[in-house]
């Protein structure tokens, strides 16, 4: 989530066990554990420009570093807040408002090692767009109110929010996942991968991905409480086997490279309809119905014992905000 939200989170979960004396040092010590996590997008190197993809939402984000970040948070904070909390409740503070950087990230579209060092699979419901300024606002409705009077109710009436937004979340993603099956039934197609996910800002405008026959397929779906599913049709594009494209390249960091970034983003990779020699994510597009990837590596087969290199391709003019509105209204 972003980090303001994430923030907002980390100070609910603290003001819900606050009482008055300690109730608004408690909200400062959650909003900053919160945030702490997110600071791992400093992590990386200049001649590994895939290194920071890694380790963003990596080890700070799993169950077994909670403790940790919160002990970093306390040794942070404590200075600050001294005069109001003692060093247990400094701890305590930190670690609710630090939980809840891993866990809520869960529930958006990108994921986090939850399970690290033990695994390396990305955790992902893809039930919440990483920015969705309704489920925020509603956050900062009730978080504030909680600050100002300083009363836990309003702090449990924030996660019963962020709970109903989430379940509402989780129903939303379940029928556009019913429509995608639809749409791949009547064309025939058997789905090897589905990827279903709500478009930035939002969560009645869903963006459909999957994979049958060696092709991705993409599709957009609104889903409005109460209306029938308004359906919009996408394009198709092969999917990249990378590893016979590159087979020649085999044991350079080249190929190396190219093996990372197709983990990061679940083996689904796909040229680039603008940029020849770009690589893409085909999970993201700045449109459901477009398949045109957010980022990508630029992959120049001159130099296969060099780093690729990583880069962003959001297209966000006129045309395409145009399309966007035009779906989601």
């Amino acid at each position: 989530m972003d980090p303001v939200t994430h923030g907002l989170i980390g100070a609910t979960a603290s003001q819900s066990y606050a009482d008055k004396r300690s109730f608004r040092a408690a909200a400062f010590t959650g909003v900053a554990s919160a945030m702490l996590a997110d600071l791992d997008v400093f992590l990386g190197s200049a001649s590994d420009p895939l290194l920071n993809l890694e380790l963003h939402r990596q080890f700070t984000h799993s169950i077994v570093f909670i403790p940790v970040g919160a002990l970093i948070a306390t040794l942070l904070l404590w200075w600050f807040v001294k005069k109001y909390l003692t060093v247990k409740e400094t701890y305590l503070f930190s670690l609710a408002g630090y939980t809840t950087a891993g866990i809520t990230d869960v529930f958006t579209s990108y994921g986090v090692l939850l399970f690290w060092p033990f695994t390396d699979t990305r955790v992902s419901l893809d039930i919440i767009s990483v920015f969705d300024p309704l489920f925020t606002f509603g956050v900062i409705l009730f978080t504030g109110m909680a600050f100002y009077k300083r009363k836990q109710l309003f702090a449990w009436l924030s996660l019963g929010w962020i709970a109903f937004y989430l379940l509402f979340g989780f129903t939303q993603q379940r029928k556009a996942a019913e429509v995608a099956r639809k749409i791949a039934e009547d064309a025939s197609h058997e789905i090897h991968q589905l990827i279903v996910k709500p478009t930035i800002a939002n969560n009645w405008l869903w963006s459909i991905r999957y994979t049958a026959n060696d092709s991705l397929h993409a599709a957009g779906v609104k889903l409005i409480p109460f209306s029938d599913p308004v359906i919009y049709n996408g394009e198709s594009t092969p999917v990249l086997d990378w590893e016979s494209a590159f087979e020649t390249y085999e044991g350079t960091t080249l190929y190396y490279d190219i093996e990372r970034f197709s983990e990061l983003s679940d083996g689904i990779l796909i040229r680039h309809p603008s940029h020849e020699q770009v690589i893409g994510d085909g999970r993201y597009s700045m449109l459901p119905i477009t398949l045109s990837p957010l980022w990508g590596i630029e992959v120049d087969t001159t130099k296969p014992n060099q780093h690729v290199q990583f880069g962003t391709y959001r297209d966000t003019g006129e045309e395409v905000r145009e399309s966007f509105l035009e779906m989601l209204f």
